[in-house]
């Protein structure tokens, strides 16, 4: 009867200590690592509010394995799953950042194009413009303002060998908008002349 006390105390125990699992470090390893590669491919530039949604997740997990360290019945199954899921959602991220930065650089070399054809245009216009004495002052500030609309482009280009696309993409699209609102300018003054001299 004692003999069998003592197994049945012995096998308490081990069911007892089974519950003081340990930190799963392969895990925890493996989604810091997807993290770092993450911000590694520039997750954090070109998709932030992802990238530090999965970031706050991980410091929410890490509090959670300080909790768990700090019981004497330490479960991590729960935390496991969770890193697990950060990990491939890293993965994911990297991914993702890859996708947009090619998409990013593919819409950037299109407006290239579509400026070139804006400033071809816009050069035409200037040759049609009436060469008045006011229309001259005219006709030169706005050669002036396309010069520097052809420097935004030329900026551009570098901004993409450097590959910083966000620069690249912002500076593009002030250049458009600015090329854009000269040539309506500037159709509308060849216009006016062109009904003038019927």
């Amino acid at each position: 009867m004692k003999k069998s006390f003592i197994v049945l105390a012995f096998a308490g125990m081990a069911v007892l200590f089974s519950g003081c699992a340990k930190v799963p470090q392969q895990e925890l390893d493996g989604a810091n690592n997807a993290l770092a590669s993450a911000l590694s491919a520039e997750a954090n530039v070109y998709l932030q509010p992802e990238y530090n949604a999965l970031v706050d997740s991980m410091h929410v997990i890490n509090a959670e394995i300080e909790m768990n360290n700090g019981k004497l019945f330490k479960s991590f199954a729960d935390v496991k799953v969770k890193l697990t899921n950060i990990e491939q959602q890293a993965n994911d991220l990297v991914a993702s950042t890859e996708a947009k930065k090619v998409q990013i650089k593919d819409e950037v070399t299109a407006n290239l194009v579509q400026l070139d054809e804006l400033l071809n245009a816009n050069a035409l216009l200037v040759e049609k413009a009436p060469k008045g004495k006011e229309g001259k002052a005219a006709i030169e500030a706005i050669k002036g303002e396309l010069e520097v609309v052809k420097s935004a482009g030329m900026e551009v280009t570098q901004l993409l060998e450097s590959n910083n696309l966000l620069g690249a993409q912002s500076k593009l699209n002030a250049a458009i908008e600015k090329a854009t609102a000269l040539n309506v300018e500037l159709t509308t003054v060849v216009e006016k002349y062109a009904q003038k001299n019927k």
